[in-house]
Parts: C-alpha cells; sequence; structure tokens
C-alpha cells in the first residue's frame, strides 16, 4: 500500500510540474495581460515571441524544458529516497514498477502543461515539456528530434511541422534504441500526444494555410 499512495504522490507533483503556466504568467508579468487573448490564444513559447517578443519566449521556452526534464529526474530520485526510509514497507518488493510510476509521472507532466489546473485546463501543445522529458528519457533521442525541429523551421519557418515531424523522429529512434518498455511507451504516448494536440495545425498543413513564422496569425501553433 504504501508504493502505490507514493506513487499517486508522485504523479500529482509530476502534474503541479507540468501546470506551471509559464507563458501565463510571462504575460502577466510583462505586460499585464492574459496571453490567452492575443495571437493563437496559446500559452506557449510560439504566441508568447509573437505577443512579448524573444527574450521573454526564449525564458519560456527553457523554462518548459526543464519542467519536462525535471519531472522524470524527480520521479527517479523520489523512489529512490523512498526506499532509504525505515518505512518503506513493500517498497523493496515493488521494484519492477518503478520504470512504469516513472513513466506515468512523465505522461502526467505533459497533462500538466496542456490541462493545467491553474487556467481552467487550457494550456500549451506539450511541446517543449515533451523535449525535457526526452532529454532526461534518452537524451541522444532528445537531440535528434531537436536537430529535425530545427531543420524544419530553417527550410520551411513552420513550427507545427518542426514539432510534428520532431515527434514522429522521437517515436522512431526510441523504439530502435535499448530502452525499457516503460520508456518507450512514454515516447511514443507523449510523441502521439503531441501530435493530436495539432490536430487543428494538420488540418491547415494539409490545406496550405497554416502560417508560417514570423507572419502574424490568429490560429497559428
Amino acid at each position: 500500500m504504501g508504493f502505490w499512495i507514493a506513487s499517486a504522490v508522485g504523479l500529482a507533483i509530476a502534474y503541479f510540474f507540468g501546470s506551471i503556466p509559464t507563458g501565463y504568467l510571462a504575460g502577466r508579468l510583462l505586460k499585464g495581460i492574459d496571453i490567452r487573448e492575443h495571437g493563437s490564444r496559446s500559452t506557449g513559447a510560439t504566441n508568447v515571441l509573437r505577443i512579448l517578443g524573444k527574450w521573454p519566449a526564449l525564458v519560456v521556452l527553457l523554462v518548459d524544458v526543464l519542467k519536462g526534464a525535471a519531472a522524470i529526474v524527480f520521479a527517479r530520485w523520489f523512489y529512490a529516497w523512498l526506499q532509504t526510509l525505515p518505512t518503506a514497507l513493500d517498497l523493496q518488493n515493488q521494484q519492477n514498477w518503478v520504470p512504469w510510476t516513472v513513466c506515468l509521472a512523465g505522461f502526467a507532466v505533459l497533462l500538466g502543461h496542456s490541462r493545467p489546473i491553474w487556467l481552467n485546463f487550457k494550456g500549451g501543445k506539450s511541446v517543449a515539456t515533451g523535449l525535457g522529458l526526452l532529454l532526461a528519457i534518452s537524451w541522444a533521442t532528445g537531440l535528434a528530434a531537436l536537430a529535425v525541429f530545427g531543420l524544419v523551421l530553417a527550410v520551411f519557418r513552420i513550427v507545427s511541422l518542426g514539432s510534428i515531424l520532431a515527434a514522429l523522429t522521437a517515436i522512431a529512434l526510441i523504439c530502435s534504441l535499448d530502452q525499457p518498455l516503460p520508456y518507450r511507451l512514454l515516447v511514443i504516448a507523449g510523441g502521439l500526444y503531441v501530435i493530436i494536440r495539432h490536430r487543428a495545425n494538420i488540418q491547415r498543413l494539409l490545406a496550405g494555410t497554416e502560417p508560417r513564422l514570423g507572419r502574424s496569425a490568429v490560429l497559428q501553433n
């Protein structure tokens, strides 16, 4: 029972990591605005770039990446720390479940970013947070996905296309690497979740109406 209570606490903490509304706070602190009422109405770094400028967007991007990485690092540390306690009880018998709870913590942080409790469950698309999670799970996969995103952005200037292709790259690579099954499933599920969050962007990409970075657009990523 102690293990499962600890797991629930860990998941809640990971969710709250993710739900820190970085973009929203940047809008309030810098311009006194609700960024969800401007541009694409997203709290992500792309909309922050459009509304607040490059430096606030960079800070938001970095913090959102750190949220994803912190959730994984915390989950790993948390369960290792629990095992050192005299009251650990059944934790030693639940070792096989630890990777799965870390996996769930990773998905919880993605959910927290896209569905933050503080903003009536309306947040960003979890791209930056997903990158942080990916770097903590498999830094090689994370760097490869980041490289694909950067290349697509440089060539096409479309953030959503870069995000979608980066997610697909992460899914393909994680399946080819020697990683625990829970971590593979986390990257697969997280990548698909990010893609699903871009479904409106996908429709515009197919229609040829998705705006490029640097152009004003109400509906961009």
